[in-house]
């Protein structure tokens, strides 16, 4: 099955999660997930939005919970959707994660129970450390491009089906 047949199965949108990357000129952060689903990879920093609550403001929120740093501007470069196919709908690990790119910000990053937060230098940034797609997508928004991609998993976190589309805008 690839990720258009799967996508027609589906009884009920994605749910939305953001994801955002703080960057300097040389450098990105990436934050190490210290509990829940994903734990022990290297993230973004982001999270779903509470109800009623835009998808603006909760990247927002949730990058002060979980490195505590308040954001200026929020770059959107990706619409990423997620499907896990041999997980049960009810489960719902499906999800549509809005990207962004945060350039200022005031405070400095710091672990929270959640999080810890590492530079890393742009050009070697530890993939292996992270979910296999960011290998393919994350170098793409860097160069400063936009995309609204899908990544189909298997359940050994490995991608049986991708699709990615540059776009100009949103």
């Amino acid at each position: 099955m690839n990720i258009k047949e799967y996508e027609s199965t589906l009884k009920k949108p994605l749910r939305q999660a953001t994801n955002t990357f703080l960057l300097t000129e040389k450098q990105i952060l990436l934050a190490l997930k210290k509990r829940g689903w994903g734990m022990g990879k290297l993230y973004g920093v982001g999270g779903k939005p509470n109800s009623g609550e835009s998808i603006v403001d909760a990247a927002k929120r949730e990058i002060m919970e979980e490195i505590n740093v308040i954001p200026g501007g929020l770059e959107q470069v990706a619409v990423i959707n997620f499907f896990f196919p041999f997980v049960s709908e009810d489960k719902n690990w499906n999800q549509q994660v809005l990207v962004f790119l945060a350039k200022d910000w005031s405070g400095e990053p710091e672990e929270t129970e959640e999080m810890k937060p590492q530079w890393n230098d742009r050009d070697k940034i530890p993939y292996s450390k992270m979910w296999v797609d960011n290998e393919v997508w994350l170098p793409i928004v860097l160069s400063g491009k936009r995309l609204i991609a899908s990544f189909m998993f298997d359940e050994n976190e490995k991608i049986i089906d991708q699709i990615i589309e540059e776009v100009d805008s949103f």
